[in-house]
């Protein structure tokens, strides 16, 4: 292993100094893995994510992590990080699109084990024909597993989001895996100036010791998770360990709060708060609906924005408060379900909730497309 220095997880987010890198998205995955201390990647190619578990074998080879292999498909290496992680390594893996739907079985299995485990998801379209451009679909439908999901709007947030990530998975009363997703190529393959930093220092070691679970490995002896299956068992205990056991990870979810607030800073950015017609958006959309908003603002239309940063936990108190002023809300998405505008309208009054514009399979939001809805607005409030 290459010889690096530990450093405290608060100086190394906040204090180091940082060096100005032109990364696309996927080098800043492996810019980030290499500085988060990691035992073990296990990867499988699929665009748009190959580069980046392709770049992370790379690091490999340099020495930044223990043990790295290609898997034989996308739920053997889901179900091998799992593994690594129920034997105290601290681990990494990514996917998009399709791989993300044949892997769909191990998030809730990681969450239910209170598994500290960073995946990235680069987010593509799901569907016939097929397609391998940019629509971020599977965020809808990673959000109920039982992980904590965060929405990256750029390589910078990629890069940074994912140190995170660990930090906060791993406090022992969250324990719980995180996600961290980012549109597929508007942030995978796209070039822009990334502050890092330094190589040489890394994040603490995972301290497997202080996981809510017991660790299974060969200097612990044997033991086993259940005594009896409940999955063999029908009645009210096993109804229960099971119910019981998915309130407590829910609960976890609810007690990272407080870490995100501290590493990661406010689940939300808001511009203009007051507004009369409010953008609420995650991920690139948002960077998108900043530039219409900033359009609208000279064209003497009040309006702002909401950028939301982290989907899971939901910023609930925030919402609900910000929504309580404006007339109107638009939610632009990448996706055709509107997966946001549902997380928005079901924590206020839905009536003032325009859902769109959407783009999905690839298409590209053009900030005007996101202005003359604005527009559309403002003559009718």
């Amino acid at each position: 292993m290459k010889e690096r220095k530990v450093v405290d997880p608060e100086y190394l987010l906040k204090e180091a100094p940082r060096e100005k890198k032109f990364l696309i998205g996927n080098e800043a995955v492996a810019e980030a893995v290499k500085r988060a201390n990691v035992d073990i990647g296990v990867s499988y190619p699929i665009t748009p994510q190959s580069e980046a578990m392709h770049l992370v074998g790379d690091i490999y080879a340099e020495g930044y992590l223990k043990d790295y292999y290609r898997a034989e498909h996308e739920l053997g290496a889901m179900a091998a990080v799992a593994g690594a992680a129920m034997g105290g390594a601290r681990t990494f893996t990514a996917t998009s699109g399709p791989g993300t739907l044949r892997a769909f079985e191990m998030f809730p299995c990681w969450a239910g084990a209170r598994l500290p485990i960073v995946c990235a998801f680069m987010c593509r379209g799901v569907n016939s024909p097929l397609t391998i451009q940019p629509d971020n679909i599977e965020i809808g439908w990673l959000m109920d597993t039982g992980m904590l999901i965060f929405h990256a709007e750029n390589p910078q947030e990629f890069f940074d989001m994912l140190l995170q990530a660990y930090v906060i998975a791993e406090q022992p009363d969250v324990h719980i895996p995180v996600g961290v997703c980012a549109d597929g190529f508007f942030v995978t393959h796209t070039r822009e100036i990334v502050e890092v930093t330094p190589e040489d220092e890394m994040l603490p070691p995972y301290d497997p010791s202080k996981s809510p679970c017991p660790t299974m490995d060969m200097e612990t002896p044997p033991i086993r998770q259940i005594r009896d299956p409940f999955v063999m068992k029908s009645n009210y205990i096993s109804y229960n360990a099971h119910a019981s056991w998915q309130q407590e990870v829910r609960a976890a979810a609810e007690r990272s709060r407080k870490h995100i607030a501290k590493y990661l800073g406010s689940s939300i950015e808001v511009t203009n708060p007051d507004a009369e017609i409010l953008l609420m958006a995650s991920g690139t959309a948002a960077a998108q609906a900043r530039v219409a908003v900033e359009r609208a603002q000279k064209d003497g239309i009040d309006a702002g924005l909401v950028k939301v940063k982290v989907i899971r936990p939901f910023p609930d108190k925030e919402i609900r408060e910000l929504t309580e002023n404006p007339k109107a809300i638009l939610v632009p998405e990448h996706n055709i379900v509107g997966w946001l505008a549902r997380e928005v309208m079901s924590r206020t009054d839905y009536t003032k909730v325009c859902g769109g514009p959407r783009v999905f399979g690839g298409m590209t939001m053009p900030p005007e497309v996101i202005l003359s809805e604005i527009k559309n607005l403002a003559r009718v409030i």
